[in-house]
């Protein structure tokens, strides 16, 4: 009983989500990160009710607030995270520590960042960059 109740919740949850294929229902701000930092072309904008999820014709995914700020970025094994994206000293700390790695995603967390990177590594950084540990 508890599951189909459970259930019905999440396909309602899901039922409100809509979807676009066109930038044009993001927020400006959100607008202006992708044409600044992504060449491929919108191919799915995920609309819910907190956040947006867009998917590039390249792979890559970027996730947005309601207000457009970017929340998470992932791209795929064959791409990078565009610099923008990236405090320098996490940029340096790749680069000196895990040289034939690319950051393949970053994600926005309360207390900092944390980073994949192509070799499968997660590292965790606090809000200025620092590096704080190696994540399981």
């Amino acid at each position: 009983m508890i599951l189909a109740a459970i259930l019905v919740i999440s396909v309602s949850a899901n039922a409100r989500d809509r979807y676009a294929r066109s930038a044009s229902v993001l927020p400006v701000a959100a607008q202006s990160v992708l044409s600044k930092n992504f060449k491929a072309g919108v191919s799915l904008v995920k609309i819910e009710r907190s956040e947006f999820e867009v998917t590039l014709l390249d792979g890559s995914e970027i996730s947005f607030d309601k207000k457009g700020n970017w929340e998470s970025v992932e791209v795929s094994e064959r791409h990078e995270v565009p610099a923008a994206f990236l405090p320098q000293e996490v940029r340096n700390y790749v680069k000196k520590n895990h040289k034939d790695a690319r950051i393949v995603g970053i994600d926005k967390e309360r207390n900092g960042y944390e980073v994949e990177l192509s070799n499968g590594i997660d590292i965790k950084f606090d809000r200025s960059g620092r590096f704080v540990r190696y994540d399981d």
